[in-house]
């Protein structure tokens, strides 16, 4: 790993810090997606407010809620840092788990007895940007491939794992005065270069581990985008694949891409209408295709769903991916949206993902589940709401 960066070492230490301050490195090295973003979309303002601010809250399926609360807490029990944080917010986590154990202590089975115990224990904080409640909500959903562990005419596209060539570094690791920024990339002749963009990759192969072929390369595309699938095996079996690694290169949607070059026109855009596109079209398809760099390496789980970035697995209608600038990976909050077909979406969700395009202080993407269904809804929701934090009780928020 010396050997890496020695260009960059051979630089003043005030000239490095200028270089990688402007992530001008990202233009020879691509940042992972999960580097920590710099900037800030406004100002955010938490204030508590009564649970009758929360539109539909009596009408919420508290039994529902039990099993995810319970889920979340065992990751929360985990934590070893005194504050779960996002920018300037902290809270501390000795209030989370305490909640935790209270939960457990009361062994609550009942929807009124879940109801009782998060009005008793909880408080809920409007969250605004510059004062605005209002933000953008999309969705996601688990894709679902058909795949065989033996290649032939039908199966022959790769499902690779991580790459035995591909490195990371965190600059952080240098130097602490560094931005946290997550570097991937490969080494060749002694020096840190890019690693293999999704033509390439797709076009020569790569060191890597194949798990299994797919036969579609769009619904491998999706997968990638989505970040894990339930693969259904020539067998007839299933397996859960997840998200392993990154190349690290800049990701583009191939929505925008087909717009650009006229194919589809933007009203039109939905994951449906991108996959029948690419369907109709497979002479066209992989080149499109590959002009999204980013690649996505998989790995075989063991979870009943997807994992997400807070390391448990997703649950439909309950997993919200952030911004976790501004909101941590942990908390609970109070969804109030719409989905595509204009029904309320109005209930407690747990932010336990993460997303490269999820950027804002009131902004999230809501994970529907995995299948043809759960894509319905995913490839149309784009909707305007808002959230409510529900924290402890005891919580006293040191925020801008």
């Amino acid at each position: 790993m010396q050997k890496t960066l020695i260009g960059f070492w051979f630089l003043p230490k005030k000239a490095l810090k200028i270089l990688c301050s402007g992530l001008l490195i990202c233009n020879v090295v691509a940042c992972q997606k999960d580097s920590q973003p710099t900037g800030t979309t406004g100002i955010p303002i938490f204030k508590p407010v009564s649970f009758s601010h929360l539109a539909d809250w009596n009408n919420e399926d508290f039994s529902a809620v039990i099993p995810v609360f319970a889920q979340n807490c065992s990751q929360i029990m985990k934590n070893k840092n005194p504050y779960f944080t996002a920018g300037d917010l902290q809270i501390k986590t000795a209030d989370m788990q305490q909640k935790c154990l209270l939960f457990s202590a009361q062994n609550i089975k009942t929807s009124a007895a879940m109801k009782k115990f998060m009005e008793t224990e909880f408080v809920p904080y409007s969250v605004t940007d510059n004062g605005n409640a209002e933000g953008k909500f999309t969705s996601y959903y688990e894709a679902v491939i058909r795949a065989s562990y033996r290649k032939d005419a039908k199966y022959r596209y790769p499902v690779y794992g991580k790459p035995q060539d591909l490195v990371e570094i965190n600059l952080r690791d240098f130097d602490a005065e560094l931005p946290n920024t997550r570097l991937v990339g490969r080494i060749e002749n002694g020096r840190f270069v890019p690693y293999y963009d999704r033509r390439n990759i797709e076009t020569n192969g790569i060191n890597a581990p194949v798990l299994m072929w797919g036969d579609d390369l769009v619904d491998i595309h999706f997968m990638q985008i989505q970040g894990s699938a339930i693969a259904q095996m020539s067998d007839g079996t299933e397996v859960r694949i997840g998200f392993a690694e990154s190349n690290g290169r800049k990701f583009k949607g191939i929505g925008s891409i087909l717009i650009e070059k006229g194919y589809i026109k933007s009203g039109e855009l939905s994951m449906q209408k991108i996959r029948e596109w690419l369907r109709a079209n497979p002479e066209k398809a992989q080149d499109l295709l590959a002009e999204n760099e980013r690649f996505i390496f998989q790995r075989f789980t063991n979870a009943e769903g997807p994992i997400g970035a807070y390391g448990i697995a997703l649950t439909a209608g309950r997993s919200l991916a952030v911004d976790t600038r501004y909101i941590p990976l942990g908390t609970m909050l109070w969804l109030d949206t719409t989905a595509p077909d204009k029904r309320n979406i109005r209930k407690i969700v747990f932010a336990q993902d993460i997303g490269s395009a999820i950027k804002g202080i009131v902004r999230g993407d809501y994970f529907w589940g995995h299948g043809e269904a759960a894509l319905e809804y995913a490839g149309k929701m784009n909707s305007a709401g808002k959230y409510f934090l529900l924290l402890p009780k005891e919580t006293i928020l040191k925020a801008k």
